[in-house]
């Protein structure tokens, strides 16, 4: 997945778990289903997120993965 075709909400929402819990993978995975389940970032749930391009269901988990190694990445190469 190229960094230019991500939704920048579903980015920002895995920099805000990123942010809230400071783990990895699949501990972080966790942390966005909870995140998700209680609408902690910006009142986006499940189906909100779906639409942004971030389907945190077990049967798309390899494209979530992809997406969080991706943001995890640009985020590391903005660090001085």
């Amino acid at each position: 997945m190229v960094m230019e075709t991500l939704n920048p909400v579903a980015r920002d929402f895995v920099i805000f778990c990123i942010h809230r819990c400071h783990k990895e993978w699949p501990a972080l995975y966790d942390e966005m289903c909870w995140v998700a389940g209680h609408r902690l970032f910006r009142g986006l749930g499940y189906a909100e997120l779906r639409k942004a391009g971030l389907s945190l269901s077990l049967t798309n988990i390899e494209d979530t993965i992809r997406m969080v190694d991706t943001t995890t990445a640009q985020v590391e190469g903005l660090q001085p």
